[in-house]
């Protein structure tokens, strides 16, 4: 008769916090990033772990790591119990009327850079033992970081895929064209797109919410844009494009918003583009597979209440 094998589980919730961040991001060092320890410890504690199970739960082709089925098994059990602490901790948290953490939140340049500041100001009167922890990078960064459990939620101008998401359409932007004081076409009421196609161009970075929707409003794509524009920079924020067309560089596409000050101090004017209008919604977003916590909750029904904000 085949001797049944004894497993002994002597772990802890930490233990598989840190499995399941290397099963999602199949990597060892990501993992540690993600947890705030060296590799070697988050690899030592995998090893703990399959030492325990008695099997390996990870093959380790190269570079290259890849759940086996037994590690497959164990990512749905360990989920099940991380949620269930999840949910004990807010549970516990409402019951005891707490209303105080950390949320780890992320936005995309212009509700990162001139629309949230405020925003979390106003929602701190109300809930003052809350601090809110802003990442602040291109569209498709952030909504990759909330799909992986690094940012708890997100405000973005783009989403690509919206499968495991929970978007709330919350504010309208307009993009412009914006040239510098002193530009031959500020006194045009509007330009051709051939004639947009001549100009020095300023353009934000691959992956930017301003460059897709650009993109989508001139019927191009990112790599049309690059060859029939004469593009003299790409750059990653919309302050560096501002400084940009100031210093006189070139001209590009931005946010109304973004460029408020410069148009009223005169340094910056706008010009139409003759049959293109370019605007777009601004959309926070959860993945709708995780568990909110309080404060997460708390800041996400404070935007979505004041979604008629500026």
């Amino acid at each position: 008769m085949k001797k049944t094998q004894n497993i002994s589980l002597n772990f802890d919730l930490r233990h598989l916090e840190i499995f399941c961040k290397v099963y999602e991001l199949k990597s060892f060092s990501k993992a540690a990033d993600t947890v705030f320890l060296a590799q070697a410890s988050v690899s030592e504690r995998i090893a703990n772990l399959e030492n325990m199970i008695g099997t390996k739960l990870f093959d380790r082709l190269g570079r290259k790591i890849i759940p086996t089925k037994a590690g497959d098994f164990f990512y749905r059990k360990a989920m099940a119990l991380l949620d269930m602490k999840g949910k004990i901790c807010m549970e516990f948290q409402e019951f005891l009327g707490v209303k105080r953490g950390e949320i780890h939140a992320g936005g995309s340049t212009i509700p990162g850079e001139y629309i949230l500041p405020g925003l979390i100001q106003l929602f701190r009167k109300d809930y003052p033992f809350i601090s809110v922890s802003m990442t602040i990078a291109d569209s498709k960064r952030i909504e990759q970081d909330v799909l992986e459990g690094r940012l708890e939620l997100g405000i973005v101008g783009a989403i690509t895929s919206g499968k495991n998401l929970e978007c709330y359409d919350l504010w309208e932007d307009e993009l412009v064209l914006a040239v510098p004081a002193g530009h031959s076409w500020t006194e045009k009421k509007k330009v051709s797109l051939h004639d947009l196609m001549e100009e020095p161009f300023v353009i934000r970075e691959t992956g930017s919410g301003t460059l897709k929707i650009m993109a989508e409003c001139m019927n191009m794509s990112d790599s049309e844009i690059t060859k029939s524009f004469k593009i003299v920079a790409r750059l990653g924020s919309s302050t560096a494009v501002k400084e940009a067309i100031k210093a006189g560089l070139g001209i590009s596409v931005l946010s109304s918003r973004a460029i408020d000050t410069e148009l009223k101090a005169g340094l910056i004017k706008t010009v139409k583009i003759d049959g293109i209008s370019m605007k777009r919604h601004f959309y926070l977003i959860r993945d709708k597979r995780r568990t909110a916590s309080p404060p997460c909750q708390a800041f996400l029904d404070f935007l979505v209440s004041n979604h008629h904000a500026e």
